[in-house]
């Protein structure tokens, strides 16, 4: 009934596909997010499938575009990964096997003359293999960043972790561990560093509220609420 609270955790939309809804007795609006895996949203308890149809169809314009651009990259002779972190490109080699070749920040994946990257197993397996990059590009670089902007604030924390987060760039639990997506390395230099700043700030304030977002835009020369908005123009995942 459409006065009843929404109790299921997803949701099918005959354009959008099925989304996956989490409630979250803190929210205090309507939150949708494209992911890889479709559109997930974040609802406010008390929901009902009412509010949530009116906030669909309303934005449906904007919701249908994020779900195109969530579509998984196509990995062939003409891919690349140009960022400050690591610089990744496909190239044919002569022999029948697969290589990998890492020096620095360069990375290059070598295919036999015959891969066929059309392929959808192929294509999962690339990403995997682009993925793995990323993960090792992200061990050698983040955890020093980390420390050495926590030592320029006068912050602490307890341990970093690398991870394959699709969800979230970071977080920080309220032992101060921090977690931190591999899919940095996707980021400009300013947005990887407005990011661990973000983390760190949770260090002293959990919470989003006037305290933590005035501490992060100390940490950032006040430029938290631009650094926000631009990362909003990238996506954890390839």
């Amino acid at each position: 009934m459409q006065g009843h609270s929404i109790s299921s955790s997803v949701w099918e939309d005959s354009e959008l596909g099925v989304l996956r809804l989490h409630v979250n007795a803190r929210a205090r609006r309507l939150v949708f997010r494209a992911k890889v895996d479709g559109l997930h949203v974040t609802l406010p308890k008390g929901t009902t499938a009412a509010d949530l149809r009116r906030a669909i169809d309303s934005l449906r314009p904007k919701l249908r575009e994020a779900c195109s651009s969530q579509s998984p990259v196509f990995i062939d002779l003409n891919y690349r990964i140009d960022t400050d972190w690591i610089h990744l490109g496909v190239a044919q080699g002569e022999r029948d096997c697969f290589l990998l070749r890492t020096e620095g920040a360069s990375v290059q994946v070598i295919c036999p003359p015959d891969t066929d990257f059309a392929d959808e197993y192929m294509q999962g397996w690339l990403r995997k293999v682009v993925g793995e990059a990323l993960r090792s590009r992200a061990k050698v670089v983040l955890p020093p960043r980390l420390q050495m902007l926590a030592k320029q604030n006068g912050l602490t924390y307890r341990s970093v972790k690398i991870n394959s987060s699709t969800t979230r760039w970071g977080s920080c639990s309220t032992r101060q561990d921090i977690n931190l997506s591999y899919y940095l390395m996707l980021l400009p230099l300013k947005l990887v560093d407005y990011v661990l700043l973000h983390e760190l700030t949770h260090t002293r304030v959990m919470a989003h509220n006037e305290r933590f977002w005035a501490m992060l835009d100390c940490f950032t020369n006040g430029q938290s609420s631009v650094l926000r908005n631009e990362l909003k123009n990238f996506r954890t995942s390839l």
